[in-house]
C-alpha cells in the first residue's frame, strides 16, 4: 500500500520515515511538510539520533499540503493539533487516515485506539461513515504519548481486578515536547512540573481507551484518574510512577503475572510491528530506566518494574516506562494500520 506522511520532519515523522523504511505492507510514497515543501527530504530534515533514511527516502520531496491532490492508500498525521483540526478532514475525505495529533481523539465516534487494548472500538468507525457521509475515508487516532504506556499497563489490571482509582506522577522525555522543543537553559539541571494540557488529556484519554464500546459510542471507564506530568531531561522514555486501587483484592505477585501474560489482537494476528510481549516485567530494584529500558521490543513495550503492595489489599503501586515517540506515537500508529490492514478496513 502506498502511504503519506503528514508532518514528515518532526521527530515523530522521523520516526514514521525509520519504522516504514523496510515495511512488508506499507511503502512512503508522499511526504507532506508545511514549512520545508519543495526540498528533498534530506535537506528538509534535521535528523535527531543515529539512524538516517535510506538513500531513496533521503531523496524523496516533501510537498506542499495539497489534500485534493494528493493520492495515497493511506496517511498517516503527526501534524501540530490546530493544523490537524483543519487539514485531516480534508485527507480523511479522500483516504483514511491514522493520527498521533489530539484534535479528533475525544470526538465520540472516532477511535482512540491501543491496538493490545482496545481494538474493538475501531467499531466505531461505522458511526463515523453514517455521520460523515461525504468522506470516502476515516480518521483513527492514537492516544497522548503519555497516556500510550500507562493504558497498556492498566488495561491487563483493570480486566483482572477492576480498578477504582489510578494516580500517575509522569517524568516525560524532552522528545516529547518535539524539536527543538524545551530550550537547555529551561532544562538542564532542573525538572518542570507542567506541561500544557497534558494532565487533562491523560485522564481524558485513559477513560476512553478502557471504556466500553456501547452501541454507536463509548462508555468512559467509571474510574477516577489524576495525573501530575513533569518534563524531564531525559531524550526518549516516558517514566511514570502509578499508585492504584482495585474493587478485587490485589498482591504483587498475581499483577506482575497478570501482566506477564497480556497479549492483544496484534500478537494473536502476528503484525509486523507487534512486540512478543506488550508488557515487559523487570524483578531488579531500581528497573526499569529511560537509557536502559526504552527499546524494549523494538520500543514497542511497555516495562514494568517496583511493582509493590499499596496501603493495603486493594491497591498497589508500580513503576512503568514506555518509549514515547515509538509506542507513543509512530509506532502505535504504524501498529494499528497494520491491524486496519488485517481487518479489512483498508481497501487498495
Amino acid at each position: 500500500m502506498k502511504v503519506g506522511i503528514l508532518g514528515v520532519t518532526g521527530m515523530v515523522g522521523q520516526q514514521y520515515v525509520r519504522l516504514l523504511a523496510d515495511h512488508p505492507w506499507f511503502e512512503p510514497s508522499i511526504f507532506v511538510g508545511k514549512r520545508s515543501a519543495g526540498k528533498l527530504y534530506r535537506e528538509a530534515v534535521e535528523w535527531i539520533g543515529e539512524y538516517d533514511p535510506p538513500e531513496r527516502l533521503a531523496n524523496m520531496p516533501v510537498q506542499a499540503v495539497e489534500p485534493e491532490r494528493q493520492e495515497a492508500d493511506l496517511f498517516f498525521s503527526c501534524l501540530p493539533s490546530e493544523a490537524a483540526k483543519e487539514l485531516e478532514p480534508e485527507y480523511a475525505a479522500k483516504s483514511p487516515l491514522v493520527s498521533d495529533a489530539s484534535a479528533f481523539r475525544m470526538e465520540p465516534d472516532v477511535p482512540l485506539i491501543i491496538p493490545e487494548v482496545n481494538a474493538e472500538h475501531l467499531e466505531l468507525l461505522k458511526e463515523q461513515r453514517r455521520r460523515r457521509k461525504d468522506w470516502k475515508g476515516f480518521i483513527v487516532t492514537g492516544p497522548n504519548c503519555t497516556a500510550a504506556g500507562l493504558v497498556m499497563a492498566l488495561k491487563p489490571l483493570h480486566d483482572e481486578f477492576r480498578l477504582r482509582k489510578v494516580v500517575v506522577a509522569t517524568m516525560q522525555a524532552l522528545s516529547g515536547a518535539g524539536f527543538p522543543g524545551v530550550p537547555s537553559l529551561q532544562i538542564v539541571d532542573n525538572v518542570i512540573p507542567y506541561i500544557k494540557n497534558e494532565e487533562e488529556k491523560v485522564a481524558m484519554e485513559t477513560l476512553k481507551m478502557l471504556g466500553n464500546l456501547e452501541g454507536d459510542r463509548v462508555k468512559p471507564a467509571e474510574i477516577m484518574v489524576a495525573a501530575m506530568c513533569h518534563r524531564v531531561a531525559v531524550i526518549d522514555g516516558h517514566l511514570e510512577s502509578v499508585y492504584i486501587e482495585t474493587e478485587r483484592p490485589i498482591n504483587p505477585e498475581d499483577a506482575k503475572e497478570v501482566l506477564r501474560q497480556f497479549k492483544g489482537k496484534p500478537q494473536e494476528l502476528k503484525l509486523p510491528t507487534a512486540p512478543e510481549h506488550p508488557i515487559i516485567v523487570r524483578e531488579e530494584q531500581d528497573r526499569p530506566q529511560p537509557r536502559r529500558d526504552r527499546n524494549a521490543g523494538g520500543g514497542m513495550s511497555t516495562v514494568v518494574g517496583r511493582v509493590r503492595k499499596g496501603i493495603d489489599d486493594h491497591s498497589l503501586r508500580f513503576t512503568l516506562l514506555s518509549h514515547n515517540t515509538i509506542r507513543g506515537a509512530a509506532g502505535n500508529a504504524i501498529l494499528t494500520a497494520e491491524l486496519l490492514y488485517k481487518l479489512g478496513y483498508l481497501e487498495v
